[in-house]
């Protein structure tokens, strides 16, 4: 990965994340920074993180080539506002949910080389899932690095419409909290099928770790794996038949679509649009 000065305005979990994962892949300490709002959580992000964090925006912007925005959405518009002065022709990533390129590229006086990633929690471990999206100032050079960034934490995908991230966010961005919520259903179910509490739970982790493993490994769609562990009138078919007469694919549809829907929303209130 070829280096360039990075730095990360706001050093909370997600910029902890990118910057841990470009750590563990060789990338110079030397070469990225972060910033926050008061001088003691800038020491002790400095010591979690074992990089220059400082206070100080405009030294870092100016000493960057890359600018990578991970603050609170509420917060974007105010950082976006403050920091425009001091950039150059830096390439800013914005790691913020739900604002959208234009509003983004506004508040930064315009013409800015931007790319809005959507992330998820599991970057924090090393296998994240990340949508990446570029605006047409972002140069090849740029997009490449930009998608080396998302790779540090795991895999990343590009989608050319920027409206499509909203399907990102319904998909791999809130879908950690659908898989918690499935585990956390099958922990109980087998406490109330007689198993210790740990035992349940040990036992749900590591069988969801091993169904994800095995898709991702297997050259056959996730349909047919499913069928393969479903002998004719066994007990994993009582399962599965028990689960599509409840209608479980209809209230995951429903409950994507919720999700898309107030991702949309979110995006406007947080611009200040009606």
């Amino acid at each position: 990965m070829k280096h360039k000065n990075i730095v990360f305005i706001g050093a909370g979990n997600m910029a902890g994340a990118i910057i841990s994962g470009l750590l563990s892949k060789g990338y110079p300490a030397s070469a990225i920074r972060a910033t926050t709002r008061s001088a003691e959580s800038a020491k002790s992000a400095g010591q979690r993180l074992g990089i220059e964090v400082s206070t100080d925006n405009h030294t870092a912007i100016q000493w960057a080539d890359v600018v990578v925005l991970a603050v609170k959405p509420q917060m974007l518009a105010d950082v976006c506002h403050s920091i425009q002065p001091s950039l150059q022709q830096q390439l800013i990533v914005s790691v913020a949910a739900g604002i959208g390129c234009d509003d983004i590229n506004q508040w930064l006086g315009g013409n800015r080389a931007i790319v809005r990633s959507m992330p998820n929690t599991p970057s924090q471990v090393g296998v994240g899932a990340s949508g990446l999206y570029a605006n047409t100032q972002v140069s090849d050079a740029q997009r490449d690095f930009a998608g080396q960034l998302a790779g540090a934490t795991g895999l990343f995908i590009w989608v050319d419409d920027e409206a499509l991230i909203h399907a990102v966010t319904a998909v791999s961005g809130s879908g950690p909290a659908y898989y918690f919520l499935f585990m956390e259903a099958m922990i109980e179910a087998g406490v109330q099928l007689g198993l210790p509490p740990e035992s349940a739970r040990t036992l749900t982790l590591q069988t969801a770790l091993g169904a994800a493993t095995l898709a991702g490994a297997a050259d056959v769609p996730v349909d047919e794996l499913k069928r393969r562990v479903m002998s004719p009138g066994g007990t994993t078919e009582r399962a599965i038949h028990s689960f599509e007469e409840g209608g479980l694919r209809q209230q995951v549809s429903k409950a994507m679509s919720e999700c898309a829907a107030r991702s949309k929303t979110l995006a406007r209130e947080l611009a200040g649009k009606p």
